[in-house]
């Protein structure tokens, strides 16, 4: 620790604190006004979003893509109530984000002050931890411990609280500076579960008859890819992934089963696989916290098999499914030391396994593609097919192509029909799976990756809560290709009313709506695609165009796709 007195506002020292941290960007909407300016002065870019929730949803993307910190900006008030659902998705999917929000003045607390609310109230079900900054001579203390609580152990949102009359203070006061570490990573501290326990994992996982790994996000949150991959190949393991699970082994590998848990119905890539899973008789879970997509409401998991679960949080080991090895840790450094363990011993049996599992799951790929013709191949009739726009897409991407999707049909679209292969990378809000997640996300990550491509495809439903972030686009110059599946209907919703009630309610039906002419409004270029053999010339245009563009893709409203519950129930409209 090395002393540092400086002259400075409170606000510049939170701008070098957070400079200090990493920190590169913020988002936010001016307030509160000192801090944003002093952190312009000091080199942060403050990204103007248009609503707080859309603006936490840049923030989470951007420290998906990085494994930076991120930080988002709010007034207090009605402001702050829009930062919820972003921090709550942040929460559930343990994802970390530093929210810093503007607080009336200490002295005008309970007096009915303008816009005053119990801000602690109000994030306390959806933060790690909530606190207000008192006294000029904690700034430092308190921004450190807000980094430390995002990025340490689970990752999740932290809330700082910062009065305004503390922070608009002009007078230059001298301060003393402790500070010389950055917090502003995440994982912030990689620890690895019992070695005892991973030895006996080893041999458990060894000695199964009919093993399966079933990954989930906490893989992709570790960059523990290379280390699941490793043991999928050396000691041949298939492997499952969940939603947010996509991307941790690439399913073009002849030991992936693909994404299972819901969408293994009705032409799910995993559908002709699922006795792999439901059958295991060792499971070894990866970052999952079995929740209730992920196991298709707890079904698909057998009951009888033996599990191991990693995960870095404890209480989610054996939350559904009891652990016979519980191995608390990061995930990939729990996996590193799990294929040491697995290399000390006699892998005659995996290798023998090996030929049977490549041409089951060789035998269910071959399955899928069949099943899945007459939505993709032979889907050549207006309007537009969603499988087969998308099936046609994997034909224009790039091998480090970012995927992105907003929650619902959208999200099962692009995880089931598009490969996770090369160095692709999905991103799928999954946490609460909320309808508006997918186009700022979209925004988050091209900022996070200016020189890679970002797609993303939203359902008309979602795009309307936050297609105002398209004049974010233009004025910031974040250049993203949407496509808004426009069948005028909020789908799931529709579907899985049938399904339940024999009905759907009248906000299951959208007003038609000409997403060009919005995108245009803008300053921007849209497409409208109502025709499958124009495509390709859509998509060639939109990948060619400089700025954001929207692709207005006129959708087939009895799509459904491979969730069971929902194919039970496809009325006519």
């Amino acid at each position: 620790m090395r002393e540092q007195k400086v002259k400075m506002t409170n606000a510049e020292v939170v701008a070098a604190c957070l400079k200090r941290h990493g920190v590169e960007y913020i988002f936010g909407q001016s307030n509160p006004s000192k801090i944003t300016l002093a952190c312009i002065d000091a080199g942060i870019r403050q990204i103007g979003y248009r609503q707080e929730n859309a603006g936490s949803y840049m923030a989470q993307a951007y420290g998906m893509s990085t494994r930076k910190v991120p930080v988002v900006t709010a007034q207090n008030g009605p402001a702050a109530t829009l930062l919820v659902p972003g921090l709550a998705e942040c929460l559930k999917a343990s994802h970390p984000v530093v929210a810093i929000v503007q607080q009336i003045a200490l002295n005008d607390y309970e007096k009915n002050a303008f816009q005053e609310m119990d801000h602690e109230k109000l994030f306390s079900g959806c933060a790690k931890w909530i606190k207000t900054v008192q006294a000029q001579d904690r700034i430092e203390d308190y921004i450190d411990m807000a980094f430390a609580e995002a990025a340490g152990g689970r990752p999740g949102p932290a809330v700082l609280l910062f009065p305004v009359d503390l922070f608009n203070d002009d007078t230059q006061y001298e301060h003393t500076l402790y500070r010389t570490e950055s917090l502003g990573h995440c994982p912030l501290d990689r620890t690895v579960a019992d070695p005892s326990r991973i030895a006996e994992a080893a041999k458990l996982l060894m000695a199964a008859e009919r093993p399966v790994i079933y990954a989930g996000g906490g893989v992709i949150s570790s960059r523990a890819q290379a280390e699941i991959r490793a043991i999928q190949d050396k000691y041949s393991f298939p492997v499952a992934t969940t939603m947010m699970g996509k991307g941790a082994v690439d399913e073009t590998h002849p030991l992936s089963i693909g994404v299972s848990g819901y969408i293994s119905g009705k032409r799910g890539m995993a559908k002709f696989l699922k006795p792999m899973v439901s059958e295991a008789d060792v499971v070894l879970l990866v970052g999952n916290r079995t929740n209730q997509n992920g196991t298709d409401s707890w079904t698909l998991l057998p009951r009888n098999a033996s599990y191991i679960h990693i995960d870095v949080d404890s209480t989610e080991i054996g939350r559904n499914y009891e652990a016979a090895v519980r191995l608390r840790g990061d995930a990939k450094l729990t996996l590193a030391a799990l294929d040491a363990e697995l290399a000390k011993l006699d892998g005659a049996k995996r290798t023998a396994a090996r030929p049977a599992l490549e041409a089951q799951i060789a035998k269910g790929r071959e399955e899928h593609l069949k099943e899945i013709q007459d939505v993709t191949t032979n889907a050549n009739s207006a309007p537009v097919k969603p499988e087969k726009f998308v099936a046609e897409l994997e034909k224009h991407l790039d091998p480090d192509h970012i995927l992105v999707a907003d929650a619902s049909f959208s999200s099962i679209w692009i995880a089931n029909y598009l490969q996770s292969k090369d160095q692709r990378e999905f991103y799928l809000p999954r946490g609460l799976a909320g309808l508006g997640w997918g186009f700022p996300m979209a925004m988050g990550l091209k900022i996070a990756n200016p020189h890679r491509k970002v797609f993303c495809i939203s359902g008309d439903g979602g795009f309307a809560h936050v297609w105002s972030e398209l004049e974010t686009c233009k004025r910031e110059g974040i250049d993203v290709v949407c496509v808004v599946l426009n069948n005028e209907m909020l789908g799931y919703q529709y579907y899985a009313e049938h399904a339940k009630f024999g009905a759907h309610t009248n906000a299951c039906i959208i007003h038609p709506v000409d997403y060009v002419k919005v995108a245009e409004a803008c300053g921007l270029t849209g497409f409208r695609l109502d025709d499958p053999a124009k495509i390709d010339e859509v998509l060639d245009k939109a990948f060619a165009a400089e700025g954001t563009v929207i692709i207005d893709l006129v959708t087939d409203d009895r799509s459904v796709p491979p969730v069971s519950l929902l194919q039970t129930a496809a009325p006519q409209i």
